[in-house]
């Protein structure tokens, strides 16, 4: 069980150890990134998109999403395997682009969106596709982080809830976009019977049809 979740603990943690090394780099050089985050509607905040979800303003800051990342990055990776690097960088993009359209005009920073987007992918997905395993997961989540759902109306000033809602948004959309994709629930018999089934009432209606324009044909 333990070699199972090796692979998919490997590239969260090395994410972590980035966010955690240029936090470092910052604190030691005393050097402020705040610059590098998203500032809604400017030209200069742009590249915020990319670099904000890699700046933190404290180690706190970067402690409460490094812990979630790990946990909801490492059950992604485990059970969604080829859709969770898509879901991880897409997540990261979408929800900065939606963050430079409507967030407030300041500087956004930290990880937090891509930790509200892990988050809602993993609840939503495992409830769209009925799948048991998935769905239990989708409990853990709940259990686990189900107050972050009050992050996504505005609190504090210094707390940016548009990157919480976006991220919340976007692992919705993608929970549905990729509903088809990756691990998918075992069908019963029944079900499998009754796809068979209609299958072959398909093919009698297309017969039955193509008899009656055969004996049109004849007839005529």
């Amino acid at each position: 069980m333990k070699k199972e979740f090796v692979p998919a603990v490997k590239f969260p943690l090395f994410f972590v150890f980035v966010l955690t090394c240029i936090h470092l780099y910052a604190t030691l050089y005393d050097v402020k990134l705040s610059h590098w985050g998203v500032y809604p509607r400017e030209t200069d905040g742009i590249y915020g998109i990319f670099s904000s979800v890699l700046i933190h303003g404290s180690w706190e800051h970067l402690f409460n999403n490094a812990l979630p990342l790990l946990v909801l990055g490492t059950a992604l990776f485990h059970f969604y395997k080829n859709l969770a690097p898509r879901v991880w960088l897409y997540s990261i993009i979408y929800t900065g682009i939606l963050l430079w359209l409507g967030g407030r005009p300041s500087f956004h920073i930290g990880a937090s969106g891509l930790v509200y987007a892990l988050a809602s992918f993993l609840f939503f997905s495992g409830f769209i596709r009925k799948h048991r395993n998935l769905m239990a997961l989708s409990m853990c989540v709940v259990f686990l982080y189900g107050g972050m759902v009050w992050g996504i109306f505005p609190s504090q000033e210094h707390i940016s809830w548009e990157a919480h809602l976006f991220g919340a948004i976007n692992g919705l959309f993608w929970a549905l976009y990729y509903k088809d994709e990756g691990p998918q629930r075992k069908k019963y018999s029944w079900e499998l019977e009754e796809e068979m089934l209609k299958s072959l009432d398909g093919i009698e209606i297309i017969y039955e049809e193509v008899l009656k324009n055969d004996s049109e044909e004849e007839s005529v």
